[in-house]
């Protein structure tokens, strides 16, 4: 199957990893993003989302990690005068081929988008993984994570897992670059491993 290319895709440099699936509520305020986020939004298309290597939110266009996530807004509103609430989700992840930053300072890129990763069922020996994501939302109710729920799922355990724990951003970020969902498991199931929060074959 021939590469998927997104030609000008706006990014959004976030102190946040966002993965497939995932939930992102966002507070945005600044000019450059409530104008990016009003075109996705008039314009039906997503926006990417990277981690941000060098910079900051706020002020001077930030330096974007290289793998991001695409998001489409699913929910917005305008309660609070100049800030635009929204609610997104994650897409399929991309990897940026080049980027230009335009004259109101919002990093554009010409992307690759990703196949998704191959999935499998949750093997036994991770199945503790699971557990953990189940007991989130049970304590958590609704929200936390989107429906549906798919606690067989590989990949959807694991980008649910790597949300939650509390890694540093940096690793985050090489669990959003894995490119399976039983060899991101095996690493987080080694970290709950070495804080006696699972326990190993």
């Amino acid at each position: 199957m021939s590469p998927l290319f997104i030609e000008d895709l706006p990014i959004f440099p976030l102190k946040t990893v966002l993965f497939p699936g995932g939930v992102l509520p966002l507070r945005v305020f600044e000019t450059r993003y409530v104008d990016m986020t009003r075109e996705c939004m008039k314009e039906n298309r997503p926006f990417g989302v990277c981690l941000i290597r060098a910079g900051g939110e706020v002020g001077e266009p930030a330096v974007p990690e290289e793998t991001g996530t695409l998001a489409t807004v699913t929910d917005f509103d305008v309660a609070d005068p100049g800030v635009l609430g929204i609610r997104a989700r994650g897409g399929k992840r991309f990897r940026i081929v080049s980027r230009t930053v335009s004259r109101q300072g919002l990093v554009r890129a010409k992307v690759e988008v990703l196949e998704p990763e191959p999935d499998a069922p949750v093997p036994s020996e991770f199945a503790g993984c699971a557990r953990i994501v189940t007991l989130v939302i049970a304590d958590q109710a609704a929200g936390t994570f989107a429906e549906p729920y798919e606690f067989e799922s590989a990949s959807w355990v694991g980008y649910r897992l790597s949300e939650i724990l509390p890694v540093p951003l940096k690793a985050k970020q090489k669990l959003l670059e894995l490119e399976g969902g039983l060899e991101r498991l095996e690493v987080l199931q080694k970290f709950l491993e070495q804080r006696g929060l699972a326990s190993g074959n």
